[in-house]
């Protein structure tokens, strides 16, 4: 993988990295497109998902989105090194339709989740340029009723 320098304060590399996410609980996929390069890496390790680029990453975040409308992010701490930031995040939302999984869709249950994440993101001037997502999908299906 190519390495990008990015200039700017650790703050400022915090605020680029959180971008994607707060367009995303505004489910605005413009602004969620404005906050990544056109190269950019998505992956979630919990589901063995990997995307690239905006349009693939935009469909799998409006699957989410239509599972849990109400999905949100909360920030809980940052850690920059470098253009590489790890975010501690909560995700909260009520499953009000259907969730796509390796076995299928699995229809709303109208539970709610309490999620504790890690995100690694590599910034690249003002934009994320890749951004790993790692959450407990066991504790998310058990607090959906669908194991446990």
């Amino acid at each position: 993988m190519a390495t990008h320098t990015t200039t700017g304060s650790a703050q400022s590399v915090i605020d680029i990295a959180k971008a994607p996410f707060q367009a995303y609980n505004s489910k605005n996929w413009d602004k969620v497109k404005a906050s990544i390069t056109p190269d950019f890496i998505y992956e979630e390790v919990a589901t063995r998902r990997k995307v690239e680029g905006a349009e693939a990453t935009i469909a799998l975040w409006k699957g989410w989105a239509e599972a849990f409308p109400d999905s949100k992010a909360t920030f809980h701490g940052a850690h920059v090194a470098g253009n590489t930031v790890v975010l501690e995040v909560t995700w909260k939302g009520t499953h009000q339709g259907p969730l796509q999984t390796a076995k299928g869709a699995v229809p709303a249950t109208g539970k709610r989740i309490d999620i504790r994440a890690c995100s690694v993101a590599e910034v690249a001037g003002d934009k994320v340029r890749l951004q790993r997502q790692y959450f407990d999908m066991v504790t998310m299906l058990e607090q959906l009723g669908i194991t446990g």
